[in-house]
């Protein structure tokens, strides 16, 4: 097999030609068809995660076909195709996997992370945390979902039945729920850097009723905002921008300090949340969802030894939607 390989932190994936891995009990050996890069993975590779596992193979939206089982495993059977995403074990006995909770499981792993991941061509997977993906006829635009589209969904989750949603950050996650979002009829705000015309274009054209930066002011006090943007700076931002009794959800893994704001924006039982991984039942909820709403994403396709070459132009923006490896 090939992968494109962290060696150490900050520094550029290596490609490598490595033996095929082999599955241990309970997993399943992929062979990869495309796997998406998520900002995620420029946390782990620049080094803002704290102990990822190193040497890692990057990469957490992995569509694939199943190729080889593991001791104890009967399905998915070889031949499937299946999506892998960021987590990707749970301990299963903990008190937060025992109350349905296992997105906080003290002792997970995560692919890309703690475990070998996508940016190759074979990869190894829990098979309880591979998902099987019988509409998909397109792996590539399928590949974004496994971790754009599901923390998304969950960042929706936590947002309640609010009808004006405001996004802040306009990338992979956001282009996928402002369709979600439509298709549900709930108004989409979107907000991105100043004088990025291209993305707010974006959010347009799927359907937001209003694209603006995100130091503006929205047109009506929002229900609710998510922020995809790893920014801290943008918390006081939403909280201004929704209305009371309204909720601020935190969608990322990373983000940069929060600065001192007012209690008087955070008054009037305004809430403040994050999202933390997904769940097992989140990937099959939304994976269910997805085909019903008709969702399509936008993606740039990169071949696998081009990895690097697809993180830098993550970190500058230098595209809309998803990037995407294919072996």
């Amino acid at each position: 097999m090939k992968a494109m390989v962290l060696r150490a932190i900050g520094t550029p994936l290596q490609l490598e030609d490595r033996p095929d891995p082999q599955p241990g009990p309970g997993e399943i050996r992929v062979r990869v068809e495309a796997c998406a890069v998520c900002r995620t993975d420029l946390h782990v590779v620049d080094g803002e995660l704290a102990n990822p596992k190193v040497p890692i193979v990057p990469g957490h939206e992995i569509v694939g076909i199943v190729e080889t089982l593991g001791a104890g495993v009967s399905a998915p059977v070889p031949g499937t195709r299946v999506g892998i995403p960021w987590l990707g074990h749970t301990c299963g006995h903990c008190p937060y996997c025992a109350s349905g909770h296992e997105n906080l499981c003290d002792e997970p792993a995560f692919t890309g992370y703690t475990r070998d991941g996508g940016f190759a061509t074979h990869v190894v997977a829990d098979a309880a945390f591979a998902f099987p993906l019988p509409h998909c006829e397109d792996p590539v635009h399928t590949a974004p979902l496994m971790c754009a589209g599901l923390i998304g969904w969950r960042s929706l989750t936590m947002a309640g039945e609010s009808r004006r949603i405001g996004l802040y950050g306009f990338g992979a996650a956001a282009h996928i729920l402002a369709q979600v979002c439509r298709w549900q009829g709930r108004e989409v705000y979107a907000f991105t850097r100043a004088g990025d015309d291209a993305a707010q274009a974006m959010a347009r054209s799927l359907g937001a009723c209003w694209a603006g930066s995100s130091d503006e002011t929205p047109p009506e006090p929002l229900d609710a905002a998510i922020i995809f943007a790893p920014v801290g700076a943008l918390v006081p931002s939403a909280l201004r921008a929704v209305r009371k009794g309204g909720r601020v959800v935190c969608g990322g893994i990373h983000m940069s300090d929060i600065p001192q704001f007012p209690y008087a924006i955070l008054w009037e039982e305004r809430q403040l949340v994050s999202v933390a991984n997904l769940t097992r039942h989140d990937a099959v909820e939304f994976l269910a969802l997805a085909p019903q709403a008709g969702i399509r994403t936008t993606t740039t396709v990169y071949p696998l030894e081009r990895a690097n070459d697809a993180l830098a132009d993550l970190r500058a923006g230098r595209f809309q939607g998803a990037a995407v490896l294919v072996p």
